[in-house]
């Protein structure tokens, strides 16, 4: 049954039983073996507790043990993990709860004040059941996770899911403002993580520093550590000068991180006081990584490996190679292993070498579908290619080179931000008659949000407008800063020019 992730860390247990697998910045450690052995307790719990196969199942956890073990056994019984990502506030996560028709909630105490809201809102989400991560008191509407876990058993249970069956939805922002969950089976994750497998550059004994799992670029290398036997080295939260100490403490080899964060461990003084000689290479993706930056982490002797990918493509899309991470800066690289890339006009016909284009990805790592969305799914998988709205162009040897977006997305701080839905919490402001956003250069976060706004009413400030964002968006997707104008301008079919408010408003964001 090795079309079944869940049976993945079974096997891995039977065959290296007392390897490292999971390492906590608090300290916990868990062996393979000792690992499986609490998957398949919280598995035996929640089919006790009559969960059945393609119940859709929260998850608002902070990098933990916890995650790592609710996902697998999820897998395994064939239910569908929803990772929740821990920045988005109460209004967007009960929308994606009541979309992914989620009846059971797990969450730790980071999120009690939170999950108390949403509980509060009764029949507004599917959710009837939670599962509270805590060394206290539940709160009064929820079930302690550990006590629940541990009073299933520790025998393997039967998998109850194969390649077709869904693993998880993933919800993305739309352009339309209203998150798409993007669904992936075992066999798109399987065949994700054989792709990575046998493109990037494990070695035995290798230690992994993590970004949040709750994104798609973590969740599927998260697999691939299980199937390598490697060992995961987990942060709860991103904090630079913590990450050099995991890094020294742990004696990371290899890692994942968004540019941003890069940029701020670079920041830290004194690096001579850690040691990272072990730490080889460090993949980087989600935004464009800076050559400069690139150039500054092969001083410290570690290799920046640029990656290109996508929710819906479970990840991997592209990757520069080890030879030529110097030599083809700015390059995210070809196409990983099991994965085909091509950059096309709009009519659907191939672009000559270093013609700009739209990245159409193709692979049996693809997504199944939107969940609930025929016609985005179709619009977005044309002949078995996903059509992924970045401009990029690729040279004569195949290598990529990311150009722009055709979509107006943001990526500020490794996040995706879409400016349609910050456009339509702004233009709910009775004194907004309408609102653009567009993304404005930030030496900390890449990009950050920026509003330009026409009033209806003449006394609103630049406050008001940022005031009345708080507790609507996440933090990430707050504009950090605000322009008025007398129109937005527009085209002929009423779509937002945002190229001439990019030009108006070069910036760079406020800080």
């Amino acid at each position: 049954m090795d079309n079944n992730i869940g049976w993945w860390l079974a096997k891995r247990a039977f065959l290296t039983p007392t390897r490292e697998a999971y390492v906590g910045d608090d300290g916990e450690r868990l062996d393979f073996a000792a690992l499986n052995s609490r998957c398949n307790r919280f598995a035996n719990a929640l089919l006790a507790a009559g969960v059945g196969k393609g119940e859709r199942v929260g998850l608002l956890l902070m990098n933990s043990a916890e995650f790592v073990e609710a996902f697998f056994a999820l897998g395994k019984i064939g239910a569908v993990a929803v990772p929740l990502n821990w920045l988005l506030v109460t209004a967007e996560l009960e929308f994606i709860l009541k979309d992914s028709g989620a009846t059971r909630l797990v969450f730790d105490d980071a999120f009690v004040d939170t999950v108390a809201e949403l509980h509060a809102l009764g029949a507004r989400t599917d959710i009837r059941h939670y599962l509270q991560v805590t060394g206290a008191d539940s709160a009064h509407f929820a079930r302690n996770y550990r006590a629940f876990r541990d009073a299933g058993a520790d025998s393997e249970p039967a998998i109850r899911a194969s390649e077709q069956d869904m693993l998880y939805i993933m919800y993305t922002s739309g352009t339309t403002g209203l998150p798409k969950g993007v669904v992936h089976t075992h066999g798109t994750s399987i065949w994700a993580c054989l792709t990575i497998a046998a493109t990037t550059y494990y070695r035995e004994g290798d230690r992994f520093l993590w970004l949040p799992m709750f994104h798609v670029g973590a969740l599927t290398p998260l697999a691939v550590a299980v199937y390598r036997g490697v060992t995961s080295v987990v942060m709860r939260g991103f904090d630079p000068v913590w990450a050099w100490e995991m890094i020294d403490r742990e004696k990371i080899t290899i890692g994942l991180a968004v540019p941003a964060m890069l940029n701020s461990m670079l920041q830290v003084r004194n690096l001579e006081r850690f040691d990272f000689s072990r730490w080889r290479w460090c993949m980087s993706g989600a935004a464009p990584v800076p050559e400069a930056l690139i150039e500054a982490c092969a001083k410290l002797g570690v290799e920046v490996h640029q990656v290109y990918g996508l929710t819906e493509s479970c990840g991997p899309a592209t990757l520069i190679d080890a030879d030529n991470a110097l030599r083809r800066i700015g390059s995210a690289g070809k196409a990983f292993f099991h994965t085909d890339v091509r950059i096309a006009r709009p009519d659907g016909t191939d672009c000559a070498a270093d013609e700009p284009g739209e990245v159409l990805v193709a692979g049996p790592h693809i997504m199944r579908e939107y969940w609930n969305r025929p016609e985005a799914t179709a619009e977005t998988i044309v002949d078995g290619w996903l059509h992924t709205g970045d401009v990029a162009r690729m040279d004569a040897d195949g290598f990529l080179y990311i150009e722009d977006r055709i979509k107006d997305m943001i990526i500020s701080g490794g996040e995706n931000v879409y400016p349609a839905e910050i456009e339509k919490v702004l233009e709910a402001h009775p004194g907004i008659f309408e609102a653009g956003v567009i993304g404005q250069p930030s030496e900390r976060w890449g990009e950050s949000p920026f509003a330009v706004v026409a009033r209806a009413d003449e006394t609103l400030t630049p406050q008001d407008v940022l005031e009345f964002c708080r507790g609507k968006l996440a933090g990430y997707k707050q504009p950090k800063g605000v322009a008025f104008v007398d129109a937005v301008p527009r085209n002929s079919s009423g779509k937002i020019l945002k190229r001439l408010l990019r030009e108006r408003f070069p910036g760079p964001a406020p800080g």
